[in-house]
């Protein structure tokens, strides 16, 4: 290095650090916005490496019968994880959520910058060979990453820095929901970052412009598409009101078998069985209930559009007659099972998230509730409006979220319609979890 270098390394310095100073809202909104930029680009890369190795693996996809291969796919999967985390990146990467949650309990704010991409590679080897869970949780710690990296380079202040991991974190959560403010009230409910006017700015333009980057890299389309024909009968808020209470009790057994089920993992101490035990786990139960394969955003939409029959395909359960009572089992049988698959692809070495199967598990909740209502009572009650309601009363339940559960709901399904029915479901689901325990599962160490 000549000595000109070393004269004007200092001066750089002092440079950057008075434009930083002098120009600090400018520059924060600055770079939330690359920030924003950066992270629902690799929310729409993230969804097609996903959709690419699942698509591949079930191009051959027999709906009449059983797939056997169904059954080694989450196997693979797991273990390949499980090397990827211990033999190449050295870290472990499971429960993305947690993690940045306990970054910012402990004011640690340097995250590694292996949590950048090194989530993204993992989901894709869960959720693309089969993992029944979700991808939102990787792209929220990739982005925390990018906004704690892009913060230290900068050299920014540490309450500065944790407003850029906020940032990146929200920006992840609404690029791969494409709802940015589903993703701000992720980093309100669920990081519970103390906010300033400042920084509830910087967050909302980081998850707005992530929601724009992914939604126009995505074709301009939506996840789960939902076209409701006939608007609500506010007649029926009693039904309503009573799916809340059963969101909220069905929220309590599925935080218990995820809090159960992770116990379970964590006292096998050798990696090599915990993945290949959990990978077993998940593969049998995807292998009967094909409708559990990775996030299930297709499932979800044909249910929410009306085409039933989507839970048929592939089941292992006798499919000669299509009627209603075959529907109510297999939605009753993946609703119960579905926090097993969800702990086995998260808890076991996967990498995966925790939010997106609350909203499948509500959907079919849902479905059930209607169809058992509509069979046993003669009642006539809209099935898809009804699954729609529960995905909200779910997550608000499990995750202890309302309002992201609420608004998140609504922005990935373009629908706001049912915005009264999305509120009365999610905060009854949420009173009533509260009073058998006001910590969600996913917080605990």
């Amino acid at each position: 290095m000549s000595r000109l270098d070393d004269v004007n390394i200092p001066h750089i310095r002092l440079w950057r650090h008075r434009q930083l100073v002098s120009q600090r809202q400018a520059w924060l909104f600055i770079i939330a916005t690359f920030i924003g930029a950066v992270t629902g680009a690799m929310a729409a890369l993230l969804k097609l490496m996903i959709g690419s190795v699942s698509g591949f693996f079930t191009i051959h996809f027999n709906n009449d019968g059983i797939n056997w291969y169904l059954l080694g796919l989450p196997i693979s999967g797991i273990v390949l994880c499980g090397i990827f985390q211990r033999y190449i990146l050295h870290t472990d990467l499971t429960h993305g959520v947690r993690q940045i949650t306990n970054y910012i309990k402990s004011g640690e704010y340097n995250i590694s910058p292996k949590y950048s991409y090194g989530p993204m590679i993992a989901s894709t080897l869960t959720l693309g060979f089969g993992g029944s869970a979700g991808s939102e949780g990787p792209i929220a710690t990739a982005g925390a990453s990018i906004g704690s990296n892009l913060g230290r380079i900068l050299g920014v202040s540490g309450n500065t820095l944790m407003i850029l991991i906020g940032c990146g974190a929200g920006a992840g959560i609404a690029g791969i929901f494409k709802a940015p403010i589903g993703g701000f009230l992720f980093v309100l409910e669920v990081l519970k970052l103390e906010l300033t006017t400042m920084s509830v700015m910087a967050i909302l333009l980081a998850c707005v412009t992530s929601s724009l980057v992914a939604y126009t890299l995505s074709g301009f389309t939506v996840d789960l598409s939902y076209i409701q024909e006939y608007p609500l009968d506010y007649n029926l808020l009693i039904f309503i009101t009573l799916l809340g209470f059963i969101c909220g009790l069905y929220s309590v057994y599925y935080s218990m078998i995820m809090k159960n089920m992770e116990r379970f993992y964590n006292h096998i101490s050798n990696p090599w069985v915990k993945n290949i035990t959990s990978g077993l786990v998940a593969g049998v139960c995807i292998m009967m209930f094909p409708a559990l394969y990775g996030e299930g955003y297709g499932v979800m939409a044909r249910i929410l559009n009306g085409d039933s029959m989507t839970l048929i395909s592939g089941c292992i359960i006798d499919s000669t007659y299509h009627g209603i009572p075959t529907l109510i089992i297999i939605s009753a049988v993946i609703s119960i099972i579905k926090a097993v698959v969800c702990s086995s692809s998260n808890c076991g070495g996967g990498v995966a998230g925790d939010f997106a199967p609350t909203l499948f598990a509500g959907c079919f909740l849902g479905f059930c509730f209607a169809s058992v209502v509509n069979t046993s009572l003669s009642y006539t009650l809209p099935v898809s409006a009804f699954a729609f309601c529960s995905m909200a009363g779910v997550m608000s339940g499990v995750i202890r979220a309302p309002f992201m559960a609420i608004f998140l709901t609504a922005e990935m399904t373009n629908s706001y319609n049912l915005i009264l029915p999305l509120v009365i479901t999610a905060t009854i689901s949420y009173g009533i979890t509260r009073l058998f325990n006001p910590v969600a599962y996913y917080n605990v160490k």
